[in-house]
């Protein structure tokens, strides 16, 4: 296959020529985040490149963690393993692909379109030594991947996808395990901003101490009182209407 490159600003993307049109989709979402998210985040992106992959087994066989990835997140979550950023690079489904993936719930499409504005989130919020393993997330994956869900605006559409997850067998723990921090990371941050405000949300997504973050972001709160509140939060989210 031969990669055509467009530029933007502070981007280039890189792409089949059927995604020449999305590109420039892509970019203009990258552009309109990036300067938001780093001036929110207190860091730097740094030269970026973004590789929108025409199929699935491309994407897969480029970054190869992200097969294994899907296995381990809860079924209801899988089809938004879509991309994963490295030190230079993001990696996601071209736009056409994305939407191919997309159920018929509403937000799926939404959620998925903004997968680009996601692993910029996790590009910025990575520390230095770990970049080059964006794709492990961190200690703490809930927080990794519900900073990139809060912060980029998927967490307005993940509504009927948790739906779905509640219905599904064993129920969720607290706080999320690698399973489910891709779809349910974004509610523990939602539930925090409604309680503390989104400046709490950054200390949380910052906090050096992953054993501790969590009962800090709450102010000392038990974890037990903690967990409540969430099952409740998420009780709210799949209630009809």
């Amino acid at each position: 296959m031969t990669w055509l490159e467009t530029p933007s600003e502070t981007f280039v993307a890189r792409h089949d020529e059927r995604d020449a049109e999305d590109a420039l989709r892509v970019l203009a979402q990258l552009e309109y985040a990036r300067p938001r998210l780093e001036r929110r985040l207190g860091a730097e992106a740094g030269e970026l490149a973004v590789v929108l992959h025409p199929t699935s087994a491309q994407l897969d066989a480029a970054q190869p963690w992200l097969p294994v990835q899907r296995v381990l997140t809860a079924p209801a979550a899988r089809r938004y393993v879509v991309g994963t950023a490295t030190d230079g690079e993001l990696h996601v489904l071209a736009p056409r692909v994305l939407a191919q993936r997309a159920s018929n719930v509403e937000g799926s499409l939404e959620l998925l379109m903004l997968a680009p504005s996601a692993l910029l989130v996790k590009r910025l919020l990575a520390p230095a030594r770990r970049r080059r393993f964006l794709r492990r997330s961190s200690d703490a994956p809930w927080r990794f991947e519900g900073a990139a869900q809060f912060f980029s605006g998927q967490t307005r559409h993940v509504r009927p996808a948790v739906v779905l997850r509640t219905r599904e067998r064993p129920a969720p723990s607290f706080p999320p395990t690698r399973r489910d921090a891709l779809l349910l990371g974004g509610t523990i941050f939602d539930l925090l901003a409604r309680e503390e405000g989104e400046e709490a949300c950054l200390e949380l997504a910052r906090d050096p101490d992953p054993a501790r973050a969590l009962e800090r972001a709450f102010h000392g709160r038990p974890l037990r009182q903690t967990e409540q509140a969430w099952r409740s939060h998420l009780n709210r989210l799949t209630r009809p209407g």
